[in-house]
């Protein structure tokens, strides 16, 4: 869920289409109805059966519809496709939508606003109806990596939609990690259940984490996010990276010796945990101005490169990476006390490869040293260190970006 909410928050930035800011805020909701603690953990998984059947929470008979949605069952029935394409198995339906709120309005000589809330009203009816059976079980347990991925897709929102409570859940779930899951010295555990944090953590966790600390310093400017993710690569760097290859293996050298110690390299249903790391070691190579940290980087890159072309779907997190270096990578620094308010209105386009550093005064940051200017807001984007001249409009600064 939150590679998908990361997903549509960046897809909405590219094509400004209603439908995908809807998906991204539902997946939201459903998240911190169904899979959030109070503490702001976020529980594993849901079961796919109730009651000894698959599906059995979430679908519906026709019947029961027609007595829920009395006045507008026509048309909620074309909207969720109660038909041979919605029909599932034992007569039950799963609510699929297929066509547009345009046709379907169109179809049926109604406005899209009148449509838009029939739909809210069938959606409070028909939750208020299933929140009476019988709930699937609940994975209670939290793993970090999956924390990570979430908390990203909740910051990736923020960035795109500026809705402060998608900031809030974030930061929330940020402190559990760091207070929960984290130790002073960097050191991370995977799961977190009943009060209990347990298992010496993997790659996945620090990669993923680190990731996510990143974007949370794009979204805050607060440094402490970078002092985190610095500790987290620093004690990666020291437990997990093999200098022999110039990866990293999945397991820590403080967990009890394998036959095999494996690296996991390709990406699969989620970003292998080396191409997250290779990633995140250039990000916070840039803005730290640590080149080991994107020497590192870069060897990991050259190290899979001769195999991209014949798997590209096991190396795309790796692609990105070889964008950021092939073409024009700009660190967008934004410097003054409306550093906040200019970063999330530039965030309003779709302005790949870009990275945010800021500051709402002096900083000891290198990419930021002398760039505060008392009483103004400066924008500078900058490629490789170097820096075009700074400006106080972002429509300037939009077209400094190639």
């Amino acid at each position: 869920s939150g590679q998908l909410v990361s997903l549509y928050s960046e897809a909405y930035l590219k094509h400004q289409k209603p439908l995908y800011k809807e998906v991204a805020f539902e997946t939201l909701e459903f998240i911190e109805r169904e899979l959030m603690a109070e503490n702001g953990a976020f529980y594993s998984a849901l079961d796919a059966d109730s009651e000894g059947e698959e599906g059995k929470f979430y679908v519906w008979n026709e019947q029961e519809l027609k007595s829920l949605i009395i006045e507008d069952f026509s048309i909620s029935k074309d909207y969720y496709n109660i038909n041979g394409k919605g029909l599932w198995e034992h007569g039950n339906y799963i609510l699929l939508r297929k066509e547009s709120k345009e046709r379907i309005a169109k179809k049926h000589t109604i406005s899209i606003s009148d449509l838009e809330s029939k739909i809210k009203n069938w959606k409070k009816v028909l939750m208020g109806a299933r929140d009476k059976r019988i709930r699937p079980g609940l994975d209670d347990k939290s793993l970090t990596s999956w924390n990570s991925l979430m908390l990203k897709g909740y910051i990736d929102a923020y960035m795109t939609f500026g809705v402060k409570h998608h900031l809030d859940i974030a930061l929330k779930n940020g402190n559990f990690i760091v207070n929960t899951q984290m130790s002073e010295d960097g050191k991370l555990l995977h799961s977190y259940k009943d009060g209990r944090s347990t298992i010496n953590a993997y790659l996945e966790d620090y990669s993923l984490t680190i990731s996510a600390f990143i974007r949370l310093y794009e979204a805050t400017f607060d440094t402490k996010w970078l002092t985190y993710s610095e500790k987290l690569t620093e004690y990666a760097i020291a437990h997990f990276y093999d200098t022999k290859s110039g990866m990293f293996f999945f397991t820590s050298d403080l967990d009890p010796e394998l036959v095999s110690r494996k690296m996991e390299i390709n990406d699969n249903v989620i970003p292998a945990s080396n191409s997250v790391m290779s990633n995140s070691l250039f990000d916070l190579g840039t803005i730290l101005v640590k080149d080991n940290y994107k020497e590192m980087s870069i060897k990991m890159l050259n190290n899979v490169k001769p195999d991209m072309d014949s798997y590209a779907s096991g190396y795309a997190n790796y692609a990105t990476l070889m964008l950021k270096q092939v073409s024009p990578y700009y660190e967008i620094a934004i410097v003054g006390e409306d550093a906040h308010d200019k970063t999330m209105e530039m965030n309003t386009r779709y302005n790949p490869n870009t990275l945010f550093i800021g500051s709402f005064k002096e900083s000891n940051l290198e990419l930021l040293e002398g760039k505060y200017m008392e009483g103004t807001t400066m924008i500078y984007v900058c490629e490789n260190k170097v820096c075009q001249l700074p400006t106080a409009e972002i429509k300037q600064a939009l077209k400094q970006i190639k």
